[in-house]
């Protein structure tokens, strides 16, 4: 495995400098990465909870007698 790179600008003389990640910045890289997945996640369980209680209204308001028609007229 290759070591990751830091590409550095320095935009007031236009050099461009190519390093090695420090330990820090690859363990930083890391629980970055870690704290991306887990928000990544909670947003995937939060957006299925909001369908599920999407379909359960649908459901409540099908066995009350409603169409789908005045279901998708309340609904939009």
């Amino acid at each position: 495995m290759t070591t990751p790179t830091a590409i550095e600008v320095d935009c007031s003389t236009g050099v461009v400098t190519e390093r090695p990640l420090t330990a820090a910045e690859i363990s930083q890289r890391a629980a970055d990465q870690a704290a991306f997945e887990v928000e990544k996640a909670k947003q995937q369980e939060e957006a299925e909870a909001l369908e599920a209680a999407k379909a359960s209204a649908n459901a409540k308001l099908a066995a009350l007698g409603l169409t789908t028609e005045e279901i998708q007229a309340l609904t939009k």
